[in-house]
């Protein structure tokens, strides 16, 4: 509920995975994989990067969360529960 309510204000990006309702990660690893095979076939580069982003909100001030929910429109009853948590 708080993530559909969240994804109104701010809507995640199309590769995001976590905390939604989708397939998992087998599509972004299917892609990964088409990627290395066509760049093998091609005999072109191809750099990836792997980013952790764990525990990346300890890292954030929570008051900043709080402000960006706020000025994003997120319904006052939605933004304290987030701050609750």
């Amino acid at each position: 509920i708080v993530t559909a309510r969240l994804t109104q204000a701010y809507p995640v990006n199309s590769r995001q995975r976590a905390f939604i309702h989708a397939s998992g990660c087998s599509e972004n690893l299917k892609l990964l994989q088409l990627m290395v095979k066509h760049s093998k076939e091609e005999h072109c580069e191809l750099g990836v990067v792997f980013l952790d982003i764990a525990k990346a909100f300890d890292a954030i001030c929570h008051q900043h969360i709080i402000v960006g929910l706020v000025q994003r429109g997120v319904r006052p009853h939605v933004v304290n529960l987030v701050s609750e948590v």
